[in-house]
């Protein structure tokens, strides 16, 4: 009877999603969702993000599988401009993707750009994504880095102030990994194209 009873309660989406997620890089929690929607500045945000990350123009953003900007603490994503970040990305503590600068004739006025990130990238802590950069797939960005130019071709670990190549990786060599269960925030993948339709500006 117990194990019976187990097996039903694993059909529950929600409980699916908690199973599914727990060993991910964007794992889904039940309390944290539940404060995150009813508690914070992210209530809107249709992925984990942290009490202490703050995420504007959530509407202007497409994650992919496996993401959750923001489920580490200090982070900001200004969804002035499109974001758009490829499956399995990741940011880490205190990391900005910026979308808008104030024109310096015109404090009032915002210069704005969108920003894409491939896929199984990397933004190390404390870094800084700026308004029309552009990283292609594979991208490592160092600790501490300030991007404000492109690396469409991917496939490098790029740093420092303004950002430059550092090192190629290896095409060959990295792991392209896939989760069993595919979740794109707290959405399971196959639904996301409905999603998107409805939620995401045009």
């Amino acid at each position: 009877m117990g194990i019976l009873m187990i097996k039903l309660f694993s059909k529950i989406p929600v409980l699916q999603a908690i199973s599914s997620t727990k060993k991910t890089s964007a794992p889904i929690r039940f309390w944290r969702a539940l404060y995150q929607f009813f508690f914070t500045k992210n209530r809107f945000c249709y992925w984990p993000v942290d009490p202490n990350s703050y995420v504007s123009g959530k509407r202007n953003i497409k994650i992919g599988v496996g993401c959750a900007p923001g489920i580490m603490p200090g982070c900001y994503i200004q969804g002035f401009d499109k974001v758009t970040i490829g499956d399995y990305s990741i940011m880490a503590p205190n990391s900005a993707i910026i979308t808008g600068n104030h024109d310096i004739y015109n404090l009032e006025k915002h210069i704005v750009a969108p920003v894409k990130i491939g896929q199984y990238c990397w933004v190390g802590m404390n870094s800084v994504i700026l308004p029309g950069v552009i990283l292609g797939d594979h991208v490592v960005v160092a600790a501490g880095s300030i991007v404000n130019k492109s690396f469409p071709d991917g496939y490098v670990v790029i740093g420092g102030t303004p950002a430059r190549v550092l090192k190629i990786i290896e095409p060959e060599l990295v792991n392209k990994y896939k989760y069993e269960v595919e979740y794109v925030g707290y959405i399971p993948k196959r639904l996301t194209r409905w999603f998107f339709k409805l939620y995401l500006k045009k």
